[in-house]
């Protein structure tokens, strides 16, 4: 399954350092230089949902509250904010923000932002998780009051850095072209499927945006070559798109890239962990692979063929082998240790026998050639999902079930599932998932596209009602009782199989430090990291 991509590493060997060596000589030392697979499809905050948007937005701009590592809210760009009852928050904004281009930030810039997403002046599937909001206003220039139709405990997460991001008022729907924030990054360039270049923004708010000097802040270190180096909080980042895995994996030892996150298959880390220019780091991370299915097909709305699927799938071997065992096994979309997350659910273990059965029962008996149905599953151009798609595709031949693979360029693959287009497809989720909010957001009825990421339009009241009342009340006991049953209904019912969580894996040019990478693969550790340049 695996063998065929050192033929491919070998092959676009000579094409990578060529491409390489074109971009050497214009290096520039205080530049990080980080790979990604595909370009974010929106920098503006109020709309981007993939992940590269949701790891890029946040760098360039601030939610009214944050989360800190354990998953609780501390300020923002507010300072504070009360609750006078139930259905009144009221946020107090920091008076010292100002935009990347100069503008002073105040409430109206909130308002605005909250507002064109609320009454649809951007079209984004966010929209909707703000239905509890009846209106917004801003008493003074400093304040933000949100009144509430019924009370909404997950608002404050809606309206945090990983969710959200305030835009000045007036930003239309163009904005994405661009983009002006807070964060501690502004935009110098972008250029779809290309590369996205940052820089520090000179009127952060929350660090000093300049280079570090003086005694206090040089690290002192030495370089491979023995000569001192000084140290300096970085000042650009380069996002380079690179969707083939082994040009990425070929730059970094080259020296032409400098990090990759989440973003090499697993077999290829022992040799980039053996290059002394090179660090991996390797964490259990929160990152969730999920196997969708459209329930509107007439093949895969019966539920005893997504059963189907799900026990054809030997999950700990590919595990094992495709992701050389940097993953665990998933049974909810929470993180294990959330306070919300069961295992005692219906489990799919590897049982191609019973999978057959079920085909049988189903109506689908095998043909003279072996096939009982026929399906298809779309990727990306992303070599991960194509290499789990053709793992997969192997596995359900062995039940009768010849699987198609269709692959696209990011954008159309996107579009294509948000609009219903597909019979199946696999994606992750990155950091979403760890707030139980996301059970609402991927599965409940009203939050079918465009109104949020129920792409797979499954619908059923039961689910629907515990959501709702696990997001009026109070009671942490009561609310995770309710979570339990939804994650025991959408366990049994299938709307999506739940493969793993992978591991969260950095690697990175030794001249980088002070990376502190969090388990949902986020990349706000650019924020404080430091780079070491020659004096």
């Amino acid at each position: 399954m695996l063998s065929w991509r050192r033929i491919g590493w070998l092959a676009t060997a000579a094409t990578c350092l060529l491409v390489a060596g074109c971009h050497g000589a214009r290096r520039d030392p205080g530049t990080i230089v980080f790979l990604i697979e595909s370009s974010p499809n929106s920098l503006d905050p109020r709309v981007g949902t993939d992940a590269q948007s949701e790891r890029i937005d946040p760098l360039m701009f601030d939610g009214l509250v944050q989360r800190d590592a354990h998953f609780h809210f501390q300020p923002a760009l507010a300072t504070d904010w009360t609750q006078p009852d139930p259905l009144t928050l009221i946020f107090h904004l920091r008076r010292d923000v100002r935009f990347s281009d100069g503008r002073r930030l105040t409430a109206a810039d909130v308002v605005w932002t909250l507002e064109s997403m609320r009454k649809g002046w951007v079209v984004t599937p966010k929209a909707a998780s703000y239905d509890a909001v009846a209106s917004v206003d801003a008493p003074d220039s400093w304040t933000v009051r949100l009144r509430l139709k019924h009370p909404d405990l997950f608002l404050l997460g809606n309206l945090s850095s990983s969710a959200m991001g305030i835009v000045p008022a007036g930003s239309g729907a163009d904005f994405w072209q661009h983009p002006v924030g807070t964060g501690a990054f502004r935009l110098v360039r972008q250029e779809m499927d290309k590369e996205v270049l940052l820089e520090r923004n000179p009127y952060a708010w929350q660090q000093a945006a300049g280079p570090a000097t003086g005694p206090e802040t040089k690290s002192g270190t030495k370089s491979e070559t023995g000569s001192e180096t000084g140290s300096e909080t970085v000042q650009r980042v380069r996002f380079a798109v690179v969707p083939d895995a082994t040009t990425r994996a070929l730059a970094l030892r080259k020296g032409t890239a400098d990090m990759v996150s989440n973003a090499l298959p697993s077999d290829m880390l022992p040799a980039l962990a053996q290059d002394p220019k090179l660090v991996v780091e390797d964490s259990p991370g929160t990152e969730v692979q999920y196997l969708a299915f459209n329930l509107r097909d007439p093949v895969l709305k019966q539920r005893a063929v997504r059963a189907a699927i799900a026990y054809a799938v030997d999950r700990r071997l590919i595990v094992q082998t495709l992701l050389g065992g940097h993953a665990q096994l998933a049974a909810s979309l929470l993180p294990t240790t959330h306070w919300a997350y069961t295992q005692q659910v219906e489990q799919y273990g590897y049982d191609p026998g019973r999978a057959r059965a079920l085909l049988d029962a189903a109506g689908f008996p095998a043909g003279r050639d072996g096939v009982r149905l026929r399906l298809t599953m779309k990727t990306s151009t992303d070599e991960g999902t194509r290499l789990l798609a053709v793992a997969l595709q192997q596995q359900l031949a062995q039940v009768g079930i010849a699987l198609e693979i269709h692959s696209m360029e990011t954008a159309t693959f996107f579009a294509d599932i948000t609009h219903g287009a597909f019979q199946m497809y696999s994606l992750r989720w990155v950091g979403g998932n760890e707030q139980p909010d996301i059970f609402s957001y991927a599965f409940s009825t009203a939050r079918i596209p465009p109104h949020g990421a129920n792409r797979e339009h499954y619908s059923n009241p039961e689910v629907d009602h515990l959501l709702d009342e696990a997001g009026r009340v109070n009671d942490e006991v009561a609310r995770r009782a309710d979570y339990v049953r939804v994650q025991q209904l959408l366990a049994a019912e299938l709307p999506v199989e739940n493969l793993w969580y992978l591991d969260s894996i950095l690697v990175m040019n030794r001249r980088i430090h002070d990376v502190r990478p969090s388990p949902s693969g986020d990349y706000l550790f650019l924020r404080t990291a430091k780079v070491s340049t020659p004096e």
